[in-house]
């Protein structure tokens, strides 16, 4: 008898820090990356991060005339700075090029962090702007730090709407600097 209950309270105490990971999870409402129409699964997983960490993201998904997907955006400096990352476009859900992120920035600012980073074109013309290879985001356009809920009060600004996601790092900016972006379409 005393054998049983002490393999009972050892079972006990392996399976039951497992419960918490299960709890809250529904296999049916998260979207994962191979859910996602997109051959790169690093950008299939960043859609679904983005996806599932604000569910209102889907209108944008579905309303959006176009969308560009960086899965890793770095950027650091010490009184300057930079960034860069690259990623897929995609037109009405279909890939149509890659595209590349750099940033130059001068001003107060010390650390490194890496983000993930989604653009929606509200329009054909703002897409074709993209495309056309030579698109900067000026020091004024903002991005949306995704939360659940966050895109919900979000809007196009100047036909477009960006959108990020922390992955690590720790930067202090008060710094001036745009986004600029190339496009080399797919064969």
């Amino acid at each position: 008898m005393h054998m049983k209950q002490l393999s009972l309270i050892l079972l006990m105490v392996i399976t039951i820090p497992f419960y918490p990971l299960q709890a809250g999870w529904n296999p049916f409402a998260e979207e994962k990356a191979e859910d996602q129409k997109v051959k790169n699964t690093e950008v299939a997983e960043t859609t679904a991060r983005f996806k599932n960490k604000d569910p209102s993201l889907k209108t944008y998904f579905k309303k959006a005339y176009g969308y560009a997907v960086f899965p890793t955006v770095g950027k650091g400096g010490i009184g300057i700075g930079g960034a860069y990352g690259s990623g897929e476009v995609f037109k009405k859900g279909r890939l149509i090029g890659k595209t590349s992120i750099s940033q130059l920035t001068i001003g107060f600012q010390l650390g490194g962090q890496a983000y993930s980073e989604l653009i929606f074109f509200k329009d054909k013309r703002t897409l074709e702007d993209f495309t056309s290879g030579n698109f900067e985001f000026d020091a004024q356009v903002s991005a949306v730090a995704v939360t659940a809920g966050a895109s919900a009060d979000a809007d196009y600004n100047n036909g477009v709407a960006i959108f990020t996601i922390a992955k690590g790092g720790l930067m202090y900016e008060a710094s001036i600097g745009g986004q600029k972006f190339s496009f080399e379409p797919v064969k």
